[in-house]
């Protein structure tokens, strides 16, 4: 039974393929050059010339060197023991313990203390099968190969010495002083210093791992180009793409299609069609339908811009932050917060988010526009807003044709658990609102005042309780008497067709003019 599972694990390994010699390949003969002492007995040693001390053999463009052999003059072979050496020209030389040489087969089998020298690479193994003709060494029990400071260790493996190439498996590891790569598979280019990596495989390299079953590794630039998916993990933050390319010595990444760069200590999540990331200065770039991810609290915020950008700042203290940039048609969702813009920036370091050139956004049944929009956040949630120029400030009412509304220089609003509960305006105030009759929530009529200050205060479904302001100038109209041409402050519009309606519609361009829209790839 042992001797039929020994048999069985042999015929699953791996097997050379050995293609037969050409045809017009003769059998060129085994000469022995010299022996410092020469028996021969043929019923004694089984017709095998027997050789002891400094003994040399030479087989077409080889020599091949032992302390004692036993020459098989009939079959074009030998059996070497003590200091085994075959030297092939200048560059090829393997040595061992004891041999067999096959002439005719131009076959070396070598054991016990192997050592295959062919330039800069090196291989060591305690069995080796050299096959002359096809210029290929391979092993089954356990190899190691050096070149130029790279360690490459296998159960099985072949190395060809024409095409400097070696071909490893099973418990496969590649190392040096930057990298340890792990794989039951691999091929290696001793030419051009590349691992070709054929399954799945990880790379360790200082604080960072990639994780690939298809790519290239050049050991000395230590440039990784991985294909189907590979990972690249970097403290906390992960980089997956179709196809990545990394650059192990500067630490700059490139991913192409499907991108998704994840930063799980800011929970964060950048999403694109082409990624460009460089740890050391911790800088990432997406675009080509960029998607920004916020998952720091249970309900995300999902922003989609051409390019989105991220440089962060102190790195090497305890006062690190980053700042996001995001420009050309920037539009995010939240369920409790919407937003538009052309471009905009946030901050870590005071949590504020900047939205320049027409900023819009929308709270609940609330819409705030203006030249600057500044949000700041708290615990990622929303506590205050701050809109600079040309302040409006909307709020639809469940009266058709009814909101209220001030416009001001500047205006600030502040919230509550995601809800506003203030607002107030400065400068220039102009108001419209709805006083309602508390008995049955009817609205009494229509408010128009000027002045130069004012806050107004919400219940906690947002809508209007109460109204604070100075000396002001104003006038009331009951509902059935209210102008058409009062309804309205200069300016306003309600941009419903613009506002983002869910994560996926952050994706599709909506200008301020209806005509204005574009469809964006999903």
């Amino acid at each position: 039974m042992l001797c039929l599972l020994v048999v069985s694990y042999a015929l699953a390994l791996p097997q050379p393929q050995r293609q037969a010699p050409p045809a017009n390949n003769d059998s060129k003969r085994v000469y022995l050059i010299h022996a410092d002492e020469l028996r021969y007995d043929r019923w004694r040693n089984n017709d095998a010339q027997v050789l002891i001390g400094s003994v040399q053999f030479e087989h077409d463009g080889a020599r091949l060197y032992c302390d004692s052999a036993n020459f098989f003059e009939t079959s074009n072979s030998f059996e070497a023991w003590g200091n085994v050496r075959m030297v092939q020209g200048d560059t090829l030389s393997l040595t061992s313990d004891q041999g067999y040489y096959d002439g005719n087969q131009q076959m070396m089998e070598a054991r016990d203390n192997v050592v295959l020298r062919n330039r800069t690479t090196t291989l060591y193994t305690d069995e080796l099968y050299y096959d002359r003709i096809w210029n290929q060494g391979y092993f089954q029990n356990g190899g190691r190969l050096v070149d130029n400071g790279t360690t490459l260790t296998s159960d099985w493996g072949e190395y060809h010495t024409d095409t400097k190439m070696a071909i490893f498996y099973y418990d496969v590891k590649m190392s040096d002083k930057q990298f340890l790569l792990t794989t039951d598979s691999l091929y290696y280019d001793t030419r051009v210093k590349k691992a070709h990596i054929v399954g799945p495989s990880d790379i360790n390299s200082g604080n960072s791992h990639i994780y690939s079953e298809l790519g290239f590794y050049n050991t000395v630039t230590e440039e990784a180009e991985l294909l189907n998916r590979s990972r690249l993990d970097n403290q906390g933050k992960t980089l997956v793409g179709d196809s990545l390319w990394h650059n192990g010595k500067t630490g700059i990444s490139e991913a192409f299609v499907n991108v998704v760069f994840t930063d799980t200590v800011n929970k964060s999540i950048l999403k694109c069609d082409y990624g460009h990331y460089e740890d050391s200065i911790g800088y990432a770039m997406c675009t080509e339908n960029a998607l920004a991810i916020d998952y720091s609290q249970p309900d995300s915020l999902f922003m989609h811009a051409d390019t989105i950008k991220v440089f962060s700042f102190n790195l090497e203290t305890d006062s690190v932050y980053r700042v996001l940039h995001a420009y050309n048609k920037v539009r995010a969702y939240r369920t409790d917060l919407q937003a538009v813009c052309d471009s905009l920036v946030y901050s870590s370091l005071d949590s504020c988010m900047t939205m320049y050139t027409d900023p819009i956004t929308w709270n609940m049944n609330q819409q705030l526009l203006g030249d600057v929009i500044q949000v700041f956040m708290k615990d990622s949630v929303i506590d205050h807003a701050h809109v600079i120029g040309n302040a409006f400030s909307i709020e639809q009412l469940t009266e058709e044709k009814c909101y209220n509304q001030v416009s001001s220089k500047e205006m600030f609003a502040f919230f509550t658990e995601g809800h506003i509960h203030e607002a107030q305006a400065k400068e220039n105030v102009v108001t419209i609102y709805y006083p309602e009759d508390k008995a049955d929530s009817s609205f009494v009529g229509l408010v128009y005042v000027e002045t130069n200050e004012l806050r107004m205060f919400m219940d906690s479904i947002g809508k209007l309780s109460r109204i604070w302001m100075p000396k002001a100038d104003g006038t009331m109209y009951p509902m059935s008497q209210i102008p058409p041409a009062k309804r309205y402050l200069d300016g306003f519009e309600w941009y419903d067709y613009v506002r983002p309606v869910s994560k996926e519609d952050i994706f599709v361009w909506r200008g301020k003019k209806k005509e204005d829209e574009e469809t964006a790839d999903l």
